[in-house]
């Protein structure tokens, strides 16, 4: 088969279908790859030679009585005919959307020319593109049992949400350390905003690094690019021994020797610190749409994998304290129990690619 993904925009859409993708070429199947112009977008598949990659314009909805609106049209209607073209010339028979509005043109161009489409929905409420999308696809694939309510009038399947090959690649963890230039012996704190980074997350984990001076901890800390420079300068002053860069592209490290971890709560980064069995501190990004990164942390938070800690809530005494709590007590998880909810992120991928498969021509 030759099948499109739409995956770009952030890194909670990109990754997981970069892991549908890695299944499909394992199978024999030619991929698409059709991400945003962003430039997070263009260094995380920087490498991925096996895969044919097209960015479309695109940018997200905004209020409908706006200058920006008719920007958002005019992006729109530039990537659906991109769509129509490129299908022309790859002639597809599946497309798959990760979410997003990078994924609306293209599932729009698969209806229009009678490609089978599909979505797939990450997080525990879905976004507002997916919501459109949803009426233009086939069949809606889940993250999350949750969601399904939201699709009460479409085939829906909860599959879990992928992850990547990479990830699952054995770690040497002294390589590793070495690679981040961080010491061996000391309890390591894995900071993460997403793959844009947080800016609320770094404020925050700034203001209690003069707790940890001197103390057997050192810190990992995707910061997003804005942040960069001033993170890891405020680590210097402290002389804390931190790993500070805007983004990492070998996570499956980060992950592996990071003893807890502090994060948002987007579905896709929730399926990697669960696969990984980390223990974390989530702190949930409070204007996300309806609040779905605070529904995410609360399953996993049921499901004793994560402590959440509302944004609102976080001070030098709360976030503190809680990271001292996890690293003194050794707290443990249990890998990998949100499977009660959905099917594993081992398989995702895998039950992903076998729905697509069923409507070979």
């Amino acid at each position: 088969m030759k099948v499109a993904i739409a995956c770009g925009g952030t890194g909670g859409h990109l990754f997981p279908g970069l892991a549908v993708a890695e299944v499909l070429r394992n199978r024999g199947h030619e991929i698409l790859l059709l991400i945003s112009e962003k430039q997070i977008d263009a260094v995380a598949v920087g490498d991925r030679k096996e895969f044919r990659i097209q960015k479309i314009p695109a940018v997200g909805l905004t209020k409908v009585v706006s200058i920006q609106f008719f920007l958002f049209i005019a992006k729109f209607m530039s990537g659906l005919v991109d769509c129509l073209r490129t299908y022309g010339s790859f002639k597809p028979d599946a497309v798959l959307g990760m979410g997003g509005f990078t994924s609306t043109g293209p599932i729009l161009a698969g209806r229009i020319t009678g490609l089978p489409t599909f979505i797939h929905e990450a997080n525990a409420i879905p976004g507002k593109a997916n919501r459109l999308n949803a009426f233009l696809s086939k069949q809606v694939l889940l993250g999350f049992e949750e969601c399904a309510r939201y699709f009460p009038n479409k085939a829906v399947e909860v599959t879990g949400t992928p992850i990547r090959d990479s990830l699952r690649a054995p770690v040497d963890r002294s390589r590793a350390l070495r690679n981040m230039r961080l010491k061996s012996g000391l309890r390591t704190v894995l900071v993460m905003g997403g793959s844009q980074g947080a800016h609320g997350i770094n404020e925050a984990v700034i203001t209690v690094l003069s707790r940890f001076v001197e103390k057997e901890v050192q810190f990992i800390h995707l910061t997003g690019k804005q942040d960069e420079n001033y993170v890891y300068e405020c680590y210097q002053k402290e002389g804390i021994p931190a790993f500070v860069s805007a983004f990492y592209d070998r996570m499956e490290e980060a992950y592996s020797v990071a003893d807890l971890a502090l994060a948002r709560a987007g579905a896709a980064s929730l399926t990697e610190l669960s696969y990984f069995g980390l223990p974390t501190i989530l702190i949930p990004y409070p204007f996300a749409a309806e609040n779905h990164q605070l529904i995410n942390a609360e399953i996993f938070a049921r499901h004793r994998v994560a402590e959440v800690l509302e944004e609102s809530r976080v001070n030098e005494d709360t976030l503190g304290s809680l990271i001292e709590h996890f690293l003194n007590n050794g707290a443990t998880v249990h890998r990998p129990t949100v499977q009660t909810q959905a099917p594993g992120s081992d398989t995702a991928a895998n039950r992903i690619v076998e729905i697509i498969e069923k409507f070979r021509k």
